[in-house]
């Protein structure tokens, strides 16, 4: 008989993992099997699912809510490496032979969670080929993201950093707007709270983002902030 998942992002003839990457290409019996193994559970704001350090024993799916992903430096330091939302997942580093966290999870906002076990997922690739062939494009995927991040970063003039950041957050948000708030945005880019605030009110100013409210923004015209970034480049 079928699970039926009540997820928001999909519908009752899918089940939650449905639509996560790493496993759509496994058939539905598969993705049975793994999802009567799952593990699910709420988590409060300010929630760490997880510390640097920690061993990877599952994978994380995230069926609603937000967490960030971020690093902790010798300093004390805060640096954001995503933000990721409703039906997305938290893998990386699973199947290395030392598969410890090098990072914190935090919830940002309340997040239901659904977790595979490692030990599960590893069983059902070694009989699914073909599903390690869909985790080696996903990891050229995950490169890619990891390019344009480092782009992000090299972009000199901080407001283009902000504006080019905030198009990266903008084709990946599931609804309209940004949900960030000024620290995550400063961490995120490697600028001072204070510079992010000043560029942020200066791309408002020429009409390229509008501030919501607290911790959120909507990109207004993608093609014009494109633009306005890519002269960095010229």
């Amino acid at each position: 008989m079928q699970h039926n998942c009540h997820c928001a992002y999909t519908d009752q003839k899918q089940f939650c993992i449905s639509n996560i990457r790493l496993f759509e290409c496994l058939p539905m019996a598969i993705q049975g099997q793994l999802v009567a193994r799952a593990v699910h559970s709420k988590h409060d704001r300010g929630t760490a699912l997880v510390r640097e350090g920690d061993a990877i024993d599952s994978v994380l799916i995230i069926q609603h809510g937000k967490v960030k992903i971020s690093h902790t430096d010798a300093a004390g330091e805060e640096h954001i490496l995503d933000v990721l939302h409703d039906g997305q997942a938290i893998w990386h580093g699973i199947f290395l032979k030392d598969h410890i966290y090098h990072y914190d999870v935090i919830c940002l906002e309340p997040v239901w969670l659904c977790e595979i076990p490692r030990d599960d997922l590893t069983a059902v690739l070694e009989k699914h080929p073909e599903a390690v062939v869909h985790l080696i494009e996903m990891l050229s995927t995950e490169l890619d993201e990891a390019e344009k991040k480092v782009i992000i970063l090299s972009i000199r003039d901080p407001r283009k950093r902000i504006g080019q950041f905030l198009l990266y957050r903008d084709a990946r948000c599931i609804d309209r707007d940004v949900e960030l708030k000024l620290e995550d945005i400063a961490s995120s880019v490697n600028l001072r709270i204070e510079t992010v605030s000043r560029h942020l009110t200066q791309l408002e100013r020429d009409g390229y983002i509008r501030r919501i409210g607290r911790g959120k923004l909507r990109v207004l015209d993608r093609g014009r902030l494109e633009a306005y970034v890519d002269d960095e480049k010229n």
